[in-house]
């Protein structure tokens, strides 16, 4: 494994720090280049203007009639119409959403194959107990399934982490057991001493011959890790593979991110939580003060769609991928007696792939079914106006919502976005905490005592509508208790700026400061 206290280690850490800026300094270039290249007809500047003017209209009027929320189509009709040039080069190499339709097909192949697998592994009848024990909760799991394709378990037991390292160290435990197959989704990587406890481990599992696969995405990993992970993990025996490698100017596919967190063993235990594999996150370096996240662990059969999410993205992110002609070898039944039988799970997932906005719909759902109390924790608070409205009704109708925020930024522009939509919330009854001990990561939401979330989805754009992202609904199982005894103690520790926020508290520079900034929030 990499050590960093040598020359070598630092001259590896060190080009994963330049690779990440030499990636935004070519995005940087490629937008002065078109740019100026619209300068430099400066003697055909009446034309020009008129060209660019019809473009932006054109364009504009696209926009317009996108199926997507206005929230995230009129900053770019204000930003085209205001700055034509600039805003329209912004959008074509961020803003366009251009999921091939080769990308889509072979999406839609490889679920062809999976899901109809998944089906097979549930219970119809965990449903219809669901819907009567718990309707408002069986609303959500029969949106999940109709919409997102994976069904809720009954006889699967679920492990609530209120901190990363406790989800680490019982993740270590479980992968020392594995005697199929590892397999490991994330978000970021870091090649430093948290990941090398993991490696570690994974590398004996190799030579007692089971199978593991780990794949990350690029963007997320882009100043943890060097270009020659991928190599280091096949030469130890470690099947690897990268996420939409970043190339400037030539990937199309640049919006769209791995987000997910998953790791599965031997399709009978599966992790997934905000937490990636780099040391922040387990608070081994305070980069932001204290970092507060979460994650659950479950066993049964439930597990299986988490290998099922695995297996989709590990073959489909090239065409070359889908080398799994036998995928289905590792979704086998398998006979599973929970200890807590009576509680329903759903793991799940979202995809930029489809239309359906399903991190979002669950969250909205959420607060519309609660009837006491619906609390929610986030990194980032970027949201819809359809959000923005779920959230505000529930509180008029005497719903205790809370949101819970970092008190430390790890992005300073992202926070001060963050906080811009504090006002129109807090006007409706919405009360807004910040973590003060330092940055919170951890993504959830919890109802009632009854039903809650805990996943990789954040309340921002980026994770609603960009992102692969996956998450777990829980309903009337312990896990859910714990969840909400977690929001309790962290209630406790944060600094609640509710009041800071109504009409006439903020400064008019700040107002239009964190307006302006909203304009570039779907691109945050």
């Amino acid at each position: 494994m990499a050590d960093f206290s040598t020359e070598e280690g630092k001259a590896a850490n060190k080009n994963g720090i330049l690779r990440a800026l030499f990636v935004g300094l070519a995005l940087i270039i490629q937008i002065l280049l078109i740019i100026s290249f619209f300068t430099r007809l400066s003697r055909y500047a009446e034309w020009v203007q008129n060209v660019t003017e019809v473009i932006a209209l054109l364009m504009v009027l696209v926009i317009y009639g996108q199926h997507k929320t206005s929230s995230m189509k009129m900053p770019w009709i204000i930003l085209i119409m205001a700055f034509p040039v600039f805003g329209i080069v912004l959008y074509f190499l961020i803003g366009l959403d251009v999921s091939t339709r080769k990308m889509r097909e072979r999406y839609q192949k490889i679920d062809h194959v999976l899901f109809p697998a998944l089906k097979d592994t549930a219970d119809p009848a965990d449903l219809e107990a669901l819907k009567k024990e718990n309707p408002a909760a069986a609303s959500i799991a029969q949106y999940l399934q109709n919409y997102a394709s994976y069904p809720v378990y009954r006889n699967t037991d679920v492990e609530y982490y209120d901190d990363a390292a406790k989800g680490l160290e019982a993740q270590l435990r479980d992968l020392r057991k594995a005697k199929q197959f590892i397999f490991m989704e994330y978000h970021a990587i870091e090649d430093k001493e948290s990941w090398w406890r993991i490696e570690e481990v994974l590398v004996e599992r190799v030579k007692a011959g089971v199978h593991v696969r780990v794949f990350y995405d690029d963007m997320g990993s882009i100043g943890f890790i060097t270009t020659d992970f991928v190599k280091k993990m096949e030469r130890l025996g470690i099947h690897c593979r990268v996420f939409n490698p970043f190339a400037p100017g030539a990937n199309l596919f640049l919006n769209y991110r791995d987000h997910r967190k998953i790791t599965v063993i031997d399709n009978r235990v599966g992790f997934t939580g905000g937490y990636n594999l780099a040391n922040e996150y387990f608070n081994v370096t305070h980069p932001y003060g204290q970092w507060k996240d979460s994650g659950i662990r479950i066993e049964g059969p439930a597990v299986q769609s988490m290998t099922l999410t695995f297996l989709e993205m590990w073959n489909a992110v090239r065409a070359t991928d889908w080398d799994d002609p036998d995928a289905l070898r590792f979704l086998k039944s398998y006979h599973y007696t929970a200890k807590e039988p009576t509680g329903f799970i759903q793991p799940y997932a979202d995809s930029p792939m489809d239309d359906e906005q399903v991190g979002e719909n669950v969250y909205i759902s959420m607060a519309n079914k609660a009837e006491k109390y619906c609390y929610f924790i986030t990194p980032y608070l970027i949201i819809t106006d359809e959000m923005n409205h779920a959230l505000g009704l529930a509180a008029k109708r005497g719903v205790d919502v809370r949101i819970i925020t970092p008190g430390i930024p790890d992005k300073r522009m992202v926070y001060g976005v963050t906080r811009s939509f504090y006002n129109g919330l807090v006007r409706n009854g919405v009360r807004i905490f910040e973590w003060t001990p330092g940055f919170c990561h951890a993504k959830m939401s919890v109802a009632d005592d009854r039903m809650a979330t805990c996943g990789t989805i954040n309340l921002d754009y980026r994770s609603l509508y960009h992102h692969f992202e996956n998450g777990c609904f829980l309903a009337d199982c312990a896990a859910v208790q714990e969840i909400k005894a977690d929001f309790d103690r962290t209630f406790k520790e944060c600094r609640e700026v509710t009041d800071e926020y109504h009409i006439g508290r903020r400064g008019t520079f700040k107002r239009l400061w964190q307006l302006f900034l909203r304009l570039f929030a779907e691109l945050m």
